[in-house]
This record gives C-alpha cells, structure tokens and sequence, in this order.
C-alpha cells in the first residue's frame, strides 16, 4: 500500500490549497477515505470522510464551510479542498483509508503572514 501526499506549502491567512493523494496497492474504490491532520504538539485530528462512490461526506466543526473533500476513483485519487486558511489550520495532513493502519507520509501545509 502507498499514500502519497502532495499540495501542502506556505499560505497566507484567507488563502487556498489543494491537496491530493494518491493510493496504490489497494482497492481504492471500495474503501471510504479520510483526511487527518497533526500540528505540533498535538494529537492528530479527523478533518473530513468521503464515504465509497464519494455518496456522503462530513467534516470536523474546524473544517466545515471551508474545506471540501472529493475523490476520483479512476485516478485512485482523494482530494482536500482548502479556502480561508487560517493560521490553526498549520498542520502536517495525511490521507487514510477509513479504519486501516495506512498511512502516507503527509503534506505540510504552513498558514502565516
């Protein structure tokens, strides 16, 4: 299994990222996906779901009206839409397949003036 993270950089506060994932070496299409994030200091965090077929989502409170999560199962691909960012968005996110012990090496995403 592979997850590979990428989109993370350095944002001012209001901006926009998009970050993606790629997965490999499983049945990507049949597994619900997640995004997490871990800021320093902290424990990591649920920030967004996408059921199978992409039929429902949720999102963590910090997350909602802001960030939205999609897939493309054709490109084994998950998706997190970012917008006003703010500065406790920092954070090193990763993918997840829903209930598994896969991780990618995450992204880093820096929101700072």
């Amino acid at each position: 299994v592979q997850l590979v993270e990428s989109g993370g950089g350095l944002v001012q506060p209001g901006g926009s990222l998009r970050l993606s994932c790629v997965a490999s070496g499983f049945a990507f299409s049949q597994y619900k996906m997640s995004w997490y994030r871990q800021a320093p200091g902290k424990e990591r965090e649920l920030v967004a779901t996408i059921t199978r077929a992409g039929g429902i989502t949720n999102y963590a409170d910090s997350a909602k009206g802001r960030f939205t999560i999609s897939r493309s199962d054709a490109k084994s691909t998950v998706y997190l839409q970012m917008t006003n960012l703010k500065p406790e968005d920092t954070a090193v996110y990763y993918c997840h397949p829903f209930l598994t012990g896969y991780w990618g090496q995450g992204t880093q995403v820096t929101v700072s003036s």
